[in-house]
């Protein structure tokens, strides 16, 4: 406190003000892929072969009258084959993709101002009074 002439003692005063803030930002990107195939083979063939061989024959053979011969033959020849073979052949098949994607943005925003003023007690000379002031503040 100071002195002076007068007599009067002066007090202590503060103003001042406060500011304070807050940003916060979240943000969020993701995505999802998906991709999917099935294939399914079946398989047929078929196949036929046939052979068939038939001979017939006859023969004769005669000789002079010095050494008199004589010959004859008779003669079947048959032959039969077969062959079969089946085969099938059939496809099937599924294919499948999806994709999704996905964003978030969170934002968060605060703001506080306030001003105060604060004063002490004034104690005058003269007068021989006192007079007090409060706090205010905002």
């Amino acid at each position: 406190m100071s002195d002076y002439d007068g007599g009067t003692d002066y007090g202590h005063v503060e103003t001042g003000e406060n500011h304070e803030a807050l940003d916060q930002l979240h943000q969020v990107d993701a995505s999802e892929s998906n991709y999917d195939n099935q294939f399914n083979v079946y398989e047929q063939d078929h196949a036929a072969a046939e052979s068939t061989s038939f001979d017939q024959g006859h023969q004769v053979s005669y000789t002079d009258p010095s050494g008199a011969q004589y010959e004859e033959s008779d003669f079947t020849s048959y032959d039969h084959s077969a062959a079969e073979t089946d085969h099938v052949f059939a496809a099937e098949g599924s294919e499948s993709a999806s994709s999704s994607e996905f964003h978030q943005l969170d934002a968060l925003q605060a703001r506080l101002d306030s001003a105060f003023t604060s004063m002490t007690e004034i104690h005058g000379g003269n007068g021989g009074g006192t007079a007090e002031l409060g706090v205010a503040s905002n």
